[in-house]
């Protein structure tokens, strides 16, 4: 039997054992590297924080950290995604098993629940990050089109809980969906969680307690 057939047909691609380890490589280096960046933009800003110190922090080359990312403000737009996530697979918040399972909860209760213990895991890993993309965006012009993006990809998670809770129970008098979206962002922002857990000193568990306090008296009339 001729084998010109064979040759013609579209054959899967199967991974070699030398490129899952070359991946693998790969993701552990630009974890070592987010992870170093990470500890150097909180404690010494970003500013400050050079690509070699970033290199010597995470025990890789210079090099190594431009072939990964290519500037340091990739390093922290990649740091920030990261700690967002809380992982690097490629889902979207609207998409984590979290939310969906605070939209799903036909309690309003339960959603506000779990709706403010996702975000307060959420701001444990990412709020230093966050400020540190807020201050950087007064001198960087990129960065603060990062925060601004950050910004209305957190307004438009809270219309979806905001448009959820009201389906499941009225809101108060005259408070539209907008205006329990833009309460929530408030509460639940990077900038009140880093003022009252990281300078006031609060503990993390109280600072959620109080969050979803705070929302369950704003944006119901539940008792």
């Amino acid at each position: 039997m001729s084998e010109t057939p064979h040759r013609n047909r579209q054959q899967p691609t199967v991974k070699t054992p030398h490129e899952d380890g070359r991946t693998a490589r790969s993701r552990s280096t630009r974890t070592r590297i987010t992870t170093a960046a990470t500890e150097l933009f909180t404690s010494a800003g970003y500013s400050s924080t050079s690509i070699a110190a970033i290199a010597a922090r995470a025990g890789v080359s210079e090099q190594s950290v431009y072939y990964s990312f290519g500037t340091k403000r990739a390093v922290l737009t990649a740091a920030l995604d990261l700690a967002i996530a809380g992982d690097d697979e490629p889902v979207p918040t609207l998409e984590r098993p979290w939310v969906r399972a605070a939209l799903a909860d036909p309690d309003p209760h339960g959603q506000i629940h779990r709706q403010v213990a996702g975000a307060a895991d959420v701001l444990r890993r990412a709020a230093p990050l966050l400020d540190v993309v807020r201050s950087a965006a007064t001198i960087d012009a990129e960065l603060a089109e990062v925060w601004e993006t950050n910004l209305q990809q957190r307004l438009t998670v809270q219309r979806v809980f905001a448009e959820a809770l009201a389906r499941k129970t009225p809101l108060p008098a005259n408070m539209a969906v907008d205006a329990a979206a833009d309460t929530a962002l408030a509460i639940l922002s990077p900038e009140t969680y880093h003022l009252l857990v990281h300078h006031q000193g609060w503990a993390h568990t109280r600072w959620r307690d109080w969050a979803t306090n705070a929302l369950r008296r704003l944006l119901t009339t539940l008792p």
